[in-house]
């Protein structure tokens, strides 16, 4: 199942909308009350994040009527929202800050993912910049595209593959446990480059848009990934679990390398060692 094209174009105006109302007017303007710690001092969460958040909850009840929404911060609050998203006939999964990290401290690397699933599968997703206003989206055998405001979207294609002394990638080596970060080092300083943007949105559409070659996830939050999954497969990429498992919006534990192709994905699991 696909949705149709006004369901889409509603989604991303609301998206362009939150972002209008509640994020810009609050970069760079955050009181010191504004910003509180979630899971650690480099996991936050801003007044920014919980209005966004709310204001797409609100929204998405008018453009979609019964869906359920799965955002990062209700999923904070009471995790047990999450265990909705399995069963549901149609979910709105929400970052309504990724990179709020940057965010916070000032920098224009933060953006907007929105996710539709059907059933568990992700047919619709979008990688909204909230600064620049443009986006990646995608639609389940739809393609992927890159579009703005007054111009034509264009079809997006991932990198050729090519061998990994030559490649570019983004891993969070400081999200894995501190034993295996000098493996992860080891591995990193063989490609060409690898780093990390502190923001899956930005991440995956540097991808999608074929200037980067992999991403390697340490977890698999679906708000952080299932936006961006659809994007780079849709651009002609490649997503599986590092133990082999197809990934899925469902799937709430484990490891993701989302590649330029299969053979890419192999040479990353071993210069990393995590095959």
């Amino acid at each position: 199942m696909r949705l149709e094209r006004d369901i889409e174009q509603a989604l991303i105006a609301m998206v362009r909308g939150a972002a209008r109302a509640e994020i810009l007017p609050r970069f760079r303007n955050l009181s010191a009350g504004a910003i509180k710690t979630k899971s650690s001092a480099i996991d936050l969460v801003t007044d920014a994040d919980v209005a966004a958040e709310e204001h797409i909850t609100r929204a998405v009840d008018t453009i979609l009527p019964g869906a359920v929404v799965i955002g990062e911060e209700a999923v904070s609050a009471d995790a047990s929202r999450l265990q909705q998203l399995p069963g549901a006939e149609i979910a709105v999964i929400v970052d309504p800050i990724d990179g709020t990290w940057n965010f916070a401290n000032g920098l224009a690397t933060f953006g907007v993912i929105l996710a539709v699933t059907v059933r568990g599968q992700t047919v619709f997703g979008l990688l909204y910049d909230p600064v620049v206003d443009d986006w990646v989206e995608a639609s389940l055998g739809g393609g992927a595209w890159f579009a703005a405001p007054g111009r034509p979207p264009e079809p997006l294609r991932v990198a050729p593959e090519r061998p990994f002394a030559e490649a570019t990638g983004f891993l969070p080596h400081y999200l894995f446990p501190k034993a295996e970060q000098p493996r992860l080092a080891h591995g990193m300083v063989t490609a060409r480059r690898v780093n990390a943007l502190c923001c899956s949105c930005h991440e995956y559409r540097v991808m999608a848009q074929g200037n980067a070659d992999f991403v390697q996830t340490e977890g698999i939050n679906c708000w952080d990934h299932a936006a961006g999954v659809l994007a780079v497969t849709e651009a002609g990429g490649h997503a599986q679990l590092v133990d082999g498992r197809a990934y899925a919006p469902t799937i709430a534990e484990g490891r993701l390398t989302v590649s330029s192709g299969a053979a890419m994905r192999a040479e990353v699991l071993e210069a990393f060692g995590l095959a």
